[in-house]
């Protein structure tokens, strides 16, 4: 895992290892100072002249402000590191997603990857930014005023020695009883941020319902979940602070009453009132390390699991891959589909796609209906491989497709999927999504293909109208029709639309189709519909039952010998049906 996290470091790894040198400098100088001190106070009280008083001051001072430089630059050095991990970490997981197959996506919740990206990389950069500071910075002042303690106290200092195994063992209690909850907050954590990213997804079905108050009642669900674990954890965190705090009272205590007895006893030769005074600072300093480190212990212990997740989306490796020599020219749109079967999954039960054989010639014209679920969608994304066929052969331009670079066939390959999806941004900027270097000519023409044109010169701003993210102030025949024209900027070999043109009236349907037609005659055009109406002019028409091919054949062809087509038909013509007879 840390192998992993590591190689998100790159750039930013001299100020990663500047940081705990600069730290070094700061500990030395600080565990010296009460060493010069304890000498100043001995030189006062054995009367000691100005000069002498004023070379201690001075020496102290300028110790004094190399700490503070030391501590300044590391502390910026440190910054730096930790927010450059971060970003390159963000980075790298997001750059991992967008390589991610159907497939893997599917492995993942969309609110899960979410707060991946946001929570769990926070909880890792501020791990690594107390690592590279405060980690080195604890462990050292522990060791130097340790060492210094012995130096001044003798065996007084063995006081640390009782002390530090009982907040040793109080660390380990916390941490094991901590770390399970971490693991399982985390989890609910994504529930959480499903269930805000639902309910804002669907806030207009949540308000024409009136569902408000059922959806307050699943977030506060939710939520308390996260409250009542949190709390758990943080009652258990809390026991680190008043052990902390007896273990600093008792060494104090001892220190004082011992050191003190010690002082008047002794007259000062055993022990003199400079190294008590030393020793004092010392305790306190060995004391505040422990504290911090346990304070350290448990952000790992919560950045551990969060690490963990980061590691799976990471380590995710695409089920698809470009083949060693892959072809890079679509000679044409034929596609060939050879006894393909195909399942989501490897667990899945059935197969979404069973004994499929279909043949489509370059520049037809193909429309495909069924009934929900017929696997309709299923079986076009496996053109542009969106996925890959469990079993059998999927071709473009009688080629297998897992022979193509994956690049050069999506290119030639454009999908408006069922889900329509428009990004912030302008007009002109999400049309440029299907060629960016696309002409102001070239997206006007593509939008008076799709029909577009029209309702996009009635905006105030035209081609430059601002697009909410999501399409929100856009109609959804509007986005399916710019998400059309889109597609037909990429000037495809062929071109699917998966129900695409739903929310359009027959009409318009008709215009695009017949914009289709004269346009762009020699792309290969599959049409998945509802309505028979933005089928029936189609050269082919497959009709897909249950994951199979049920037939195929032509308007004429299938309404006199299908009965699935024929239900559908006389299902959406009942007025023209009650006439013929």
């Amino acid at each position: 895992m840390i192998k992993i996290l590591a190689k998100s470091i790159r750039e930013y790894k001299t100020p990663s290892l500047l940081a705990p040198i600069l730290v070094t400098g700061e500990v030395i100088m600080e565990c010296i100072i009460p060493f010069v001190t304890a000498n100043l106070v001995n030189q006062i009280k054995a009367g000691c002249s100005m000069d002498v008083i004023l070379r201690y001051g001075l020496l102290l001072v300028v110790m004094a402000m190399l700490s503070l430089a030391f501590g300044a630059t590391a502390g910026t050095a440190c910054a730096k590191a930790s927010c450059g991990f971060a970003k390159n970490l963000r980075k790298d997981m997001f750059y991992r997603i967008q390589g991610y197959s159907f497939e893997n996506i599917d492995k993942f919740s969309v609110s899960s990857l979410v707060t991946r990206l946001t929570t769990d990389i926070t909880n890792v950069q501020m791990a690594y930014m107390m690592i590279v500071r405060t980690a080195i910075r604890c462990p050292l002042m522990l060791i130097f005023s340790f060492v210094m303690g012995f130096v001044m106290g003798g065996k007084m200092a063995l006081i640390f020695l009782v002390t530090i195994p009982l907040l040793g063992c109080a660390l380990a209690l916390v941490i094991r009883n901590a770390m399970p909850i971490f693991r399982r907050v985390f989890r609910k954590y994504d529930a959480l941020n499903a269930s805000v990213q639902e309910n804002i997804r669907g806030m207009r079905v949540v308000k024409s319902f009136v569902r408000e108050d059922y959806e307050k009642q699943k977030f506060n669900r939710a939520a308390e979940d996260v409250r009542v674990d949190f709390t758990k954890a943080e009652r258990i965190l809390a026991f680190n602070s008043p052990i902390m705090q007896l273990c600093i009272y008792i060494v104090m205590s001892f220190v004082l009453s011992f050191g003190s007895y010690t002082v008047i006893t002794s007259h000062g030769l055993a022990l003199d009132v400079g190294q008590m005074s030393s020793l004092l600072t010392y305790s306190f300093q060995i004391l505040m390390s422990l504290m911090m480190l346990s304070m350290i212990f448990v952000m790992i212990t919560m950045a551990t699991e969060s690490a963990e997740r980061i590691v799976e989306v990471l380590q995710e490796e695409s089920t698809l891959h470009n083949p060693e020599h892959p072809v890079t020219e679509v000679k044409d749109g034929s596609i060939d589909f050879d006894n393909v079967n195909f399942k989501y999954s490897k667990q899945a039960d059935r197969m979404a796609l069973s004994n499929i054989n279909l043949h489509i010639k370059s520049g037809e014209v193909i429309g495909i209906i069924g009934g929900t679920g017929s696997s309709k969608s299923s079986l076009v994304q496996l053109i542009p491989r969106l996925y890959d066929a469990t079993e059998g052969t999927v071709k473009v331009g009688g080629v297998d497709v897992r022979d193509y670079d994956l690049d050069t066939l999506r290119n030639q390959v454009a999908v408006v999927l069922q889900k329509n999806e428009l990004f912030s941004g302008t007009i002109k900027e999400n049309l440029r999504w299907g060629n960016e270097n696309a002409t102001d000519e070239q997206l006007e023409e593509a939008c008076r293909l799709a029909q577009a044109d029209e309702f996009i010169q009635q905006f105030p701003d035209k081609y430059d109208t601002h697009i909410e993210q999501g399409g929100t102030n856009v109609s959804g025949g509007q986005k399916q029709r710019l998400c059309i024209a889109r597609a037909l900027l990429k000037n495809p070999k062929i071109l699917i639309l998966d129900d695409s043109t739903s929310a359009v009236d027959t009409r318009t349907d008709a215009l695009i189709r017949d914009g289709f037609r004269r346009y762009i005659p020699t792309t290969t055009k599959i049409i998945i519909a509802q309505r028979i109406a933005s089928v029936q002019d189609a050269d082919r028409i497959v009709v897909m039952d249950g994951g199979t091919i049920n037939a195929v054949g032509t308007h004429e062809e299938l309404l006199a010998n299908n009965e699935i087509y024929q239900d559908v038909y006389y299902s959406q013509n009942k007025g023209g049906a009650e006439d013929e007879e």
